[in-house]
């Protein structure tokens, strides 16, 4: 496969911060900035949306499991959606997608709760999975870099969203306005993206070309995937369980909901740093020693029951979470050579890993109740974070999918 025509876009080693370069740039500031929001304004006010609509546990809870099976089943079908409509058009419509989504969902009734969240799963699927690729099309020198924005934005509104929410659902603006926050930064984020519209050039179908080797078939394709699927796993799955696991060491239940968002914006940091870390290795293996320590450090912590070291473990994990999603994301242009084909690998391992980690918080769920409590299941954590450590290690070995 080849690239498109448009793929020499910024082709220059040296980018000019300026013009439609910067237009670009704050484009893919503000699509990242809609892709985790949505989602994480949730979790703080499923009590709020239960007592309301008087809908039952499983199905409040399944309000956070619906984008991880959106995920999962629309991923391998977004580039080849790009491909017939081009990258910027399908990002563009995507972000309309997500806006409707979001509306209906806030509109106060269980049915339309349900379709706008199935909406807006289905619309962070395209942003998820092509990003990588669209950078690697527009920044071939500057991959590293521009992801690092990317993901810095996503963990930053992700964390704002968590902390926000509870307020406004506790405000005059009901649980019907906290969902609806994030809408502001969607609709920005259409206006902004507009002017991509121009650039946008399907593939041709000339350039296209059969590769020797299926994607699935490459030992690489696994790793990757397996790393994804299993970073993925433990962040959702500490997002739904660390407040309860907190709340059953004796902390207060609105401290136990900080902790989740100090894990949040200790991911930023590593967002922004690892891209670019990484982009400069031939081999990202010292990365994935490092987070690997933090995460066994922090879940040991935490299993152990040293809460009054709490923050210092959510810290931690945070740090671990914000590299290992990084690398995840930096994995789809490194181990790949075409812009296209990078949102194939993104496809394929986002939506096996987003399968995969749905799973984890009805695991660990199922594992509380047999066992009366959180400690077989926290030690699960540990088992993870290994498995984690050896996919990431196989994708951080310098070669192709192909």
């Amino acid at each position: 496969m080849t690239t498109n025509d448009h793929s020499t876009s910024f082709p220059s080693k040296k980018i000019s911060w300026k013009g439609t370069t910067l237009l670009l740039v704050f484009g893919v500031i503000f699509i990242a900035s809609t892709l985790r929001m949505p989602l994480t304004v949730v979790g703080p006010i499923i009590s709020f949306i239960r007592e309301d609509l008087g809908i039952s546990n499983v199905l409040a809870g399944f309000l956070t499991t619906i984008p991880l099976l959106a995920f999962a089943i629309i991923s391998p079908f977004a580039p080849v959606v790009a491909r017939k409509l081009g990258l910027e058009l399908t990002l563009f419509l995507s972000t309309l997608l997500l806006a409707l989504g979001i509306v209906l969902r806030s509109l106060g009734t269980t049915e339309l709760l349900l379709l706008g969240t199935v909406l807006i799963g289905v619309a962070i699927s395209f942003g998820n999975v092509l990003i990588p690729g669209l950078l690697k099309l527009k920044f071939p020198y500057h991959v590293g870099l521009l992801m690092a924005f990317f993901t810095m934005s996503m963990n930053f509104t992700a964390g704002l969203g968590a902390g926000i929410s509870y307020p406004i659902a506790n405000s005059s603006l009901g649980w019907q306005g906290a969902l609806s926050i994030a809408l502001i930064l969607v609709l920005v984020t259409i206006l902004i993206w507009i002017p991509q519209l121009k650039s946008n050039k399907p593939e041709p179908v000339t350039t296209s070309k059969k590769t020797s080797t299926p994607l699935w078939k490459s030992p690489v394709t696994w790793a990757v995937t397996g790393a994804m699927g299993l970073q993925s796993l433990l962040f959702y799955t500490t997002a739904a369980w660390i407040p309860e696991i907190y709340i059953a060491q004796g902390l207060a239940p609105d401290k136990a909901g900080w902790m989740f968002s100090i894990m949040q914006f200790s991911q930023v940091p590593m967002a922004l740093a690892v891209p670019i870390i990484a982009g400069k290795m031939t081999s990202q293996r010292p990365l994935v020693l490092m987070f690997t320590s933090f995460y066994l450090v922090g879940f040991v912590g935490v299993v152990m029951e040293w809460t009054s070291l709490g923050v210092l473990w959510m810290v931690l994990l945070g740090l671990a979470g914000g590299s290992s999603f990084a690398l995840a994301m930096m994995f789809f242009t490194l181990r790949t050579r075409t812009a296209f084909e990078a949102a194939d690998l993104s496809g394929f391992a986002q939506s096996l890993g987003y399968l995969f980690a749905a799973i984890g918080p009805i695991l660990f769920g199922y594992l509380h109740d047999l066992f009366g409590g959180w400690n077989i299941a926290g030690w699960l954590f540990v088992v993870v974070a290994m498995l984690l450590f050896f996919c990431s290690m196989r994708a951080s070995k310098d070669e192709y999918v192909h």
